[in-house]
């Protein structure tokens, strides 16, 4: 055979796309190896078994609400599998800062490590796909799927929900009620009212987007603002009357408070059941559970209907917030009363104030610290998950367990001003606590009387 340089050529091309072709080829592969996570199907039998190996870990990939208590997708009962933890896919659409640390942090507190035969349910077949992805690329080997609509449908094996699930709502159980729909838990036939709440005027954020068919509520109507101190504390009780007749509010009303943020959603929430309304309830996740569930925000203004007669004297259930002399009175009794301080440590120990406008620092003598936010006192990451939405029952417990927090006492929850305190209050219904309260004047109504006892510093180092 002849060589010349044509020839050369040609070969030097032909190698040259031989090892090109070979080098895609691996490279696709391992990109296909990864986009398609190798993960084994498991039986319900083995579940079952694998309830008590510690070697074993099982997550609810769910929406937290269907781990809270409702049926959705489809299941025949509502609940988690008993031992099971939770870590939603929805965890992992969310933008926020630091995300890669805080999901690390879930993954840690329950006990989700890649050490560990990890077996991931859902009952839509795509949320524990999601979280198998997401474990798989960050070397988790032992994963199982399963759908968990097979565990719910044998009522012999063992489910938990908490106690009233029913107060916080998912996001596709807002879209029903709107669709004119009767979810479960709601009466038929009755109409309820959905209230979008946030401090300032419709312009701050309600405009920007919201539920649709809310109308909004400014928390300075039920909050009136004051100059000297500037503070914001509950309004009084004929204030309050006129506020419920003014914005159609009803003691026989079913209500959903919801809003871009969930604490002013919650404070709302807790003053309506102060004041009587029979059914209040508040969107978990507050608009960013909406959009998560693929729903559309509305940018419509809708004003609320006036009534003449709320139908009871204000307020009907009075026992719900205490005033600071109740709030002293329990003090006076360590033995059955707690006085909860949902505020940031360095708060608690007078490190900072929290507030640009309140400068008095300190703690009231006899509380107790109960978690707030790990920043400033517009947070509160202990009881929340990524996504805004209540964190696990057994994982707040936990927090309180440390801090010698015993549920069998009545527990009172205070904050700043209310806001923090009353989300915290209502998770803890949520959880079936009823021998709870708020203290909603909390440290800034305590510290503007003088006369008030104040204490600073680590309190177990007193």
């Amino acid at each position: 055979m002849k060589i010349t340089k044509k020839s050369i050529c040609l070969a030097v091309v032909l190698i040259t796309g031989l090892l090109t072709f070979s080098a895609c080829s691996k490279k696709d592969a391992k990109k296909t190896e990864k986009e398609n996570v190798s993960i084994q199907t498991i039986s319900t039998d083995k579940v079952k078994d694998k309830m008590k190996d510690s070697s074993y870990v099982i997550v609810d990939t769910r929406i937290n609400d269907a781990f809270n208590g409702w049926k959705l997708d489809g299941v025949k009962r509502g609940g988690h599998i008993e031992g099971a933890v939770d870590f939603s896919a929805n965890w992992l659409k969310v933008k926020a800062e630091n995300k890669d640390k805080t999901l690390d942090e879930a993954l840690k507190t329950k006990k989700i490590t890649s050490d560990k035969n990890i077996v991931l349910y859902d009952a839509n077949g795509k949320d524990s796909k999601e979280v198998a992805k997401y474990l798989s690329d960050k070397g988790f080997k032992n994963l199982y799927t399963y759908d968990v609509k097979e565990w719910a449908k044998d009522e012999s094996l063992p489910m938990k929900k908490y106690d009233d699930y029913q107060m916080i709502v998912p996001a596709k159980v807002v879209k029903d009620v709107i669709d004119g729909k009767t979810p479960e838990t709601f009466k038929k036939d009755k109409k309820v009212k959905i209230v979008e709440v946030s401090w300032g005027e419709e312009k701050t954020s309600y405009a920007k987007g919201h539920v649709p068919t809310s109308f909004h509520v400014n928390t300075d109507i039920i909050e009136p603002p004051t100059k000297n101190p500037p503070q914001w504390m509950l309004a009084s009780d004929d204030k309050l009357t006129k506020f419920a007749k003014d914005y159609g509010f009803t003691k026989d009303d079913a209500v959903i408070v919801t809003g871009e943020e969930p604490m002013a959603a919650y404070r709302l929430a807790v003053i309506l059941r102060y004041m009587g309304v029979e059914d209040v309830r508040v969107l978990n996740g507050g608009l960013t559970a909406w959009k998560l569930a693929g729903y559309k925000a509305e940018t419509e203004s809708h004003k609320a209907t006036k009534v003449k007669d709320f139908g009871a004297k204000i307020p009907v259930n009075g026992d719900l917030i205490d005033t600071i002399e109740e709030a002293k009175v329990g003090l006076s009794k360590p033995n059955e009363y707690t006085l909860v301080d949902n505020r940031t440590w360095d708060e608690h120990i007078g490190k900072i104030t929290g507030y640009s406008y309140h400068k008095k620092k300190g703690r009231i003598p006899g509380s107790v610290y109960g978690y707030a936010g790990k920043g400033d006192s517009y947070s509160l990451d202990y009881y929340r998950n990524i996504d805004k939405t209540m964190r696990n029952k057994d994982e707040i417990l936990a927090l309180w367990k440390s801090q010698g927090i015993d549920t069998n006492k009545h527990l009172a929850f205070m904050c700043g001003s209310g806001w923090r305190a009353a989300e915290v209050l209502t998770y803890s219904n949520v959880m079936g606590l009823e021998n709870t309260s708020l203290y909603s004047d909390g440290w800034i109504g305590w510290s503007n009387d003088p006369k008030n006892p104040v204490e600073t510093g680590d309190p177990k180092k007193k």
